[in-house]
């Protein structure tokens, strides 16, 4: 298709930042110095990873730049988190809380330690994807060491209740773990505040660079390593470090923590121009997860026609240059129906049906529009095809 293509793919990845591309550049090429080294190359590598916790600590509001710690990604941070707190020796409890609808990272990692003998409690949540407080209440126990959940959902983008799950994690002496690797640079998040003592962070998914994951831990919390070798990220993260990412994720910080107001507030006004567009023209589409507004992050439109498939519709729209995602960047190659959408009740039709709109900060109306104009004509498309689009015509004007 000739002319710009249309991004609305921001759950996958973002953009770099042109102030983080600047910041990584010089890592790139005359100071490629590695931050173990105590020459002048050394000591550069070493002031950039120090600038970086500093920015991140200062994006968290966390206690030190020193809780700050970089992994390979935000899924090796998730791993850390949960892993770590529970391969550490002087663990005396043996129970963890959850929610259904966690991030494949979190759920499998936490899937992983039932061989090493950890109970699960896995919470429900209601139809727009919130937890319950009284079920997570009634989940902890006095074996309970860890209590995760995120700060936004990766599919259906519900913001969970982190001040009060972080009141009842601490009243029953528990860790309390926020993935936020699809919230950072998108809500406000500040770990004291909330009574956060482990979060983690994906900065490409808030323009950064990809190659580099966040985990904050408060000092009280002792993880295990479970990369073994040097003594980098005060010896939980063995490898020379990529300083040139984790320089360019701090720039990132820096400005996610300075725009996050005025980055919220246009997005949101994008998404609910993309919804509207969306539900005037094309009748019979489900928004599924909590309705747009404050209990849902502004970078998550989660919608199902009916009679469709989620797949078919991101290929064509592809197909006119524009970008957009069917099932989420961890999920989508496993070629089965959503585990957040099954959770929350949505049925199997509407399901694979699903689509991924994802605003950024640089979304113009024009691009919404032109999206609805185009999904619209897809839609349409696809129904036409479809048997099942017939049938379900007759079935509306049969209630009728």
């Amino acid at each position: 298709m000739a002319g710009p293509r249309v991004y609305l793919d921001h759950l996958a990845t973002t953009p770099l930042l042109p102030a983080a591309r600047e910041a990584m550049l010089p890592f790139l090429d005359e100071q490629f110095g590695s931050a173990g080294s105590i020459h002048q190359f050394g000591l550069a590598a070493r002031d950039a990873l120090n600038q970086a916790r500093e920015q991140f600590a200062a994006m968290l509001n966390a206690e030190s730049p020193e809780n700050i710690l970089f992994t390979s990604s935000g899924t090796e941070a998730i791993n850390l988190a949960i892993k770590g707190l529970a391969w550490h020796p002087r663990r005396k409890r043996s129970h963890v809380v959850c929610s259904t609808i966690e991030h494949p990272a979190v759920l499998s990692s936490i899937d992983f330690l039932k061989r090493d003998g950890i109970a699960v409690t896995h919470v429900p949540v209601d139809s727009a994807g919130k937890l319950d407080l009284d079920e997570v209440r009634k989940a902890v126990t006095d074996d309970t060491f860890l209590v995760a959940t995120h700060a936004a959902n990766y599919d259906i983008g519900t913001i969970q209740p982190l001040a009060e799950l972080g009141a009842i994690t601490a009243d029953a002496g528990a860790t309390f773990l926020v993935e936020a690797n699809y919230a950072g640079g998108w809500l406000p998040l500040d770990v004291q505040t909330l009574g956060i003592d482990l979060l983690t962070l994906a900065p490409h998914r808030f323009y950064g660079p990809k190659g580099v994951g966040v985990l904050y831990r408060n000092r009280r919390v002792r993880l295990a390593p479970l990369i073994h070798g040097g003594i980098q990220e005060g010896g939980l993260r063995a490898g020379a470090e990529n300083v040139a990412a984790i320089a360019g994720a701090g720039a990132a910080a820096d400005a996610a923590k300075e725009s996050l107001d005025e980055r919220m507030l246009h997005v949101a006004k994008m998404q609910e121009r993309l919804w509207s567009g969306i539900h005037n023209e094309i009748p019979h589409v489900q928004l599924n997860g909590p309705p747009i507004g404050s209990n849902r992050l502004v970078t998550n439109l989660n919608v199902s026609p009916v009679c469709t498939e989620g797949e078919g519709l991101m290929l064509m729209c592809d197909a006119q240059g524009i970008a957009i995602g069917s099932g989420t960047a961890c999920t989508l190659k496993a070629l089965k129906s959503s585990p957040v959408l099954d959770a929350i009740g949505v049925s199997a039709d509407l399901a694979r049906a699903a689509v991924l709109v994802s605003p950024g900060k640089d979304t113009t109306a024009g691009e919404a529009d032109q999206f609805v104009k185009v999904f619209a004509k897809m839609v349409q498309r696809l129904r036409e095809m479809s048997p099942a689009w017939e049938d379900f015509q007759r079935d509306s004007e049969s209630r009728v």
